[in-house]
């Protein structure tokens, strides 16, 4: 990279605010008041993300008298609701060759249920009136290098083999240029109807106000500090009182899990993202992308990138942080040299944009899992439960995770509960300094299989072998 074009491309990031661009938003609610004293109820959500919320909303459709309480330790959203790309995906397997490498014989129900929870959640949003921008575009795939364009064409071909691509159409160059015009695009897999775009913290704020309504009571600035039995349930301290519940949900995802085995599950990941100015109307023209879908490229160190309500483009992704001994921290969510590194990357693929600057860029954490999709189970007896590891994907499949923890609460043998991916979980992480130099292993093969037509080297393979997994 020549120093001009480094001087050029960070120019663009002068007056990037390092802050979320989904929350600096004028219309941001006010939290909700902390909890004092003590309350007893049916049900304890812990967790003002997608999951706590999307848990809460479930419980009170499912039996309006249930007597629902949220704790929120911020503010809902604050998170990673409330700062990643705003993909509502279909998939609960973090993406179809996930879930036919680690459950090939439930693949076709794994499909149908995520479709279905995708169609849940667009009848949530009109149903209860959630202005989060939500259009169901679909996705592309792009392939920016000939090995992956092979690797596209093969992945297509494998779908249409078992029976899984409907919906779904290979493009080639030419073809997925029309969609959108980028000089580095080599071919594409276009999902049409399995991703949709969103505002994520608008849906986050909009769920709140959908829980309030139905008389959750919510709480924010309200950490929950331990979990113990109480009687025939079980008691939460908070710093002003304590909450008293006969069942509780836990959808804390990367925050230390009040059920301590679970720990080991799950690592920080930090993930980061740009956002441009908006967009005039001959930039638009310029890249052609007339009908929206969210696109993220193929590599193994990938970008995602899709247009917002008001023609910016967000643009993520690449680096993948592992801060050692998995703290979470805020420092950890402003990273410039990600910043300066991404900034060129858009310009890579959008040459056609020099002259477009960043507005916003920001960073947050992932809970990561070996296997990439989200885990479930449950401790003391039935009577909490917890999931996590949604590793990036979880905007769309915490509703499903939602689900799961309310049949698994209720004691019910159902078709989601039934499932080898919600019966069995993840390999756990090896303590420091093995999970330290396992992890940058990985991203060091990652990047060299980038850089080397898509090879993956031995560490890579006895990895996959393993079933274990690290993605940026």
């Amino acid at each position: 990279m020549a120093p001009s074009a480094m001087s050029r491309w960070t120019e663009s990031l002068s007056d990037a605010q390092p802050v979320p661009y989904w929350l600096d938003d004028p219309g941001r609610p006010r939290p909700e008041p902390a909890l004092t004293g003590t309350e007893t109820c049916d049900l304890l959500v812990v967790g003002g993300g997608y999951s706590g919320l999307w848990t809460a909303l479930l419980a009170k459709e499912r039996d309006p008298g249930r007597d629902v309480v949220l704790l929120e330790g911020r503010e809902a959203g604050w998170a990673a609701s409330g700062r990643n790309g705003g993909f509502c995906a279909a998939s609960l397997t973090h993406g179809l060759p996930n879930g036919l490498a680690r459950w090939p014989g439930e693949i076709h129900r794994l499909q149908e249920l995520g479709a279905r929870n995708l169609d849940g959640i667009e009848r949530a949003v009109a149903r209860y009136g959630l202005d989060c921008d939500f259009e169901r575009t679909g996705e592309i795939d792009v392939a920016t290098e000939p090995y992956q364009a092979r690797e596209l064409r093969d992945r297509y071909e494998e779908m249409e083999r078992a029976g899984l691509a409907d919906g779904v159409e290979f493009l080639d160059a030419d073809a997925v240029r029309e969609q959108v015009a980028s000089p580095t695009f080599q071919a594409g897999l276009h999902d049409r109807r399995g991703v949709a775009m969103l505002n994520p913290a608008k849906l986050v704020w909009g769920l709140k106000r959908a829980c309030l309504a139905l008389g959750v009571r919510v709480h924010e600035h309200t950490p929950a500090l331990t979990l113990r039995p109480y009687g025939a349930g079980m008691a939460v301290r908070t710093p002003y009182g304590q909450v008293r519940a006969r069942r509780v949900a836990l959808g804390t995802n990367i925050f230390p899990n009040l059920v301590r085995r679970v720990r080991a599950y799950t690592v920080p990941v930090y993930d980061y993202a740009l956002t441009t100015e908006p967009l005039t109307a001959d930039r638009l023209a310029a890249i052609g992308w007339k009908n929206r879908q969210g696109l993220g490229d193929s590599a193994n160190q990938f970008h995602y990138f899709r247009l917002t309500a008001d023609d910016r483009i967000l643009w993520g992704g690449y680096d993948a942080i592992y801060p050692y001994g998995g703290r979470v921290r805020a420092e950890y969510d402003d990273r410039p040299e990600t910043y300066a590194k991404l900034a060129g990357h858009f310009f890579t693929c959008f040459p056609q944009l020099e002259g477009v600057r960043f507005t916003h860029a920001w960073g947050g954490a992932i809970d990561t899992c070996t296997r990439f999709s989200a885990f479930y189970g449950t401790a003391h007896d039935g009577r909490v439960a917890y999931t996590a590891g949604y590793t990036g994907l979880g905007v769309g499949a915490t509703r499903f995770g939602a689900e799961v923890m309310l049949d698994l609460l209720a004691g019910e043998a159902t078709e989601r509960t039934s499932l080898e991916m919600v019966r069995k979980k993840p390999l756990p992480f090896p303590p420091e300094p093995l999970a330290w130099t396992g992890i940058a292993l990985t991203k060091w093969s990652l990047a060299r299989a980038d850089a080397h037509g898509g090879r993956r080297n031995l560490w890579l393979r006895t990895m996959d072998r393993l079933g274990l997994g690290f993605d940026s």
